[in-house]
């Protein structure tokens, strides 16, 4: 299946319907609205090869908000709600992204050998299993890369640091997300973003 029949089955338009229904496609962000990003995440993440669950979770995750992304279209005593739409490792993967306290856990990825991550919501420390991390990596990837692709505004101001992050993490990446960076880096070097 490809990406484009993967959002368009019906269980991405169920999830799609769902954003709407939580103003997703009201909220505007580079590119367009939050639901055309989230879109597009789902989709990159589908063409590196990720599984469902991890599409699922690109799908939906700014669902709680970021610590990059304050608006958040469900609360964190709807979790349950989002289960029950894409499932509990996608909702589970969907948390472990927006609570991400990305200046303690940035900084650790692809130098310890198991990053200590910290939630921003409850402030514990915890380290995530491997699964976790790689699909952590990949939708931090995605969202970063549509992001930077749509504000060059951003992507100058932050772009050299989440390279450099992503390719210390590089063998926790997909193959295809890592050359997915390294294109859009060329890309900045010769000017054509």
């Amino acid at each position: 299946m490809t990406s484009t029949d993967q959002r368009t089955a019906p269980a991405w338009s169920h999830v799609e319907e769902f954003l709407r229904a939580h103003e997703a496609d009201r909220i505007p962000h580079p590119g367009g609205t939050l639901l055309e990003h989230l879109a597009r995440v789902a989709t990159l993440l589908a063409d590196w090869g990720t599984d469902s669950a991890v599409q699922a979770a690109g799908l939906c995750h700014a669902a709680y908000g970021t610590d990059g992304f304050d608006g958040a279209l469900l609360g964190l005593d709807e979790r349950d709600t989002l289960a029950e739409v894409i499932g509990d490792r996608a909702e589970a993967l969907v948390y472990l992204y927006a609570s991400c306290g990305r200046a303690a856990v940035y900084p650790r990825l692809g130098r310890d050998d198991v990053p200590l991550f910290h939630d921003r919501f409850t402030g514990e420390d915890y380290s995530p299993p491997e699964e976790d991390l790689r699909a952590f990596l990949a939708i931090t990837a995605a969202n970063e890369l549509d992001v930077f692709i749509h504000n060059p505004e951003l992507a100058a101001r932050y772009g050299p640091v989440l390279y450099e992050l992503l390719s210390r993490a590089r063998e926790l990446l997909p193959p295809a997300a890592w050359r997915a960076w390294q294109d859009w880096k060329s890309r900045q070097e010769g000017g054509q973003d």
